[in-house]
């Protein structure tokens, strides 16, 4: 049983992906909130009958699942409709996130929560006992989502407009890994951040 949990976040094209997958080649568990987000409103869940409740049946697709289709255009038409559905959504992410880390083998666990600043920062989650915030500056960010997406500066700026700022991220910030480099560089921050992570957890203040 994990009694140590940092949480993971970042902007778009940051790199979180790649971290926390360094992470779990050191043994560490980590629990993935956008995983969590979809089994919160799997077919046949509670959460996908409170959104039932709040949107009505348009929003199931044929089989009883969730439309996300559907979903997407009405949270974002409406504000109104996008806060009804994070409030639904939103608690029972934390809670499952909370379980998988507590559950989890070894000294510390790891929830990689992108949107952990939008989403009400430390106060959403009290149980995090460290945030480690993969940080690249903007201009990098923008030349990959480019890359990646094949979208032109425009698009990828408006997608990294739409989330928190590097600022505000970087404010929840206990540890930063700064990832504009080579590969290499950013194995020997994981695994400095790892012996960390992993005698914090052992000390008698964790």
């Amino acid at each position: 049983m994990a009694g140590f949990c940092v949480g993971v976040t970042g902007g778009v094209a940051s790199g979180k992906s790649e971290v926390t997958r360094r992470f779990e080649t050191l043994g560490i568990v980590v629990a993935d909130a956008d995983l969590a987000a979809r089994a919160a409103v799997a077919a046949g869940s509670e959460g996908l009958a409170q959104v039932v409740a709040a949107f009505g049946n348009d929003i199931l697709d044929p089989h009883g699942a969730l439309d996300r289709a559907a979903m997407r255009r009405i949270v974002f038409a409406d504000p109104a409709a996008r806060k009804r559905l994070e409030a639904i959504v939103h608690p029972l992410v934390r809670a499952m996130l909370r379980e998988q880390c507590a559950a989890a083998p070894g000294a510390y666990a790891i929830a990689a929560i992108p949107l952990l600043a939008e989403g009400g920062g430390r106060e959403a989650y009290p149980w995090l006992d460290r945030c480690l915030v993969v940080d690249v500056p903007v201009a990098v960010q923008q030349a990959r989502v480019m890359r990646r997406d094949g979208i032109d500066a425009e698009l990828a700026q408006r997608m990294i407009d739409a989330q928190a700022t590097r600022e505000t991220r970087l404010a929840i910030a206990d540890d930063v890994i700064v990832n504009d480099g080579a590969l290499e560089v950013l194995q020997v921050q994981v695994e400095a951040l790892d012996r960390r992570y992993r005698a914090l957890a052992t000390s008698p203040q964790a």
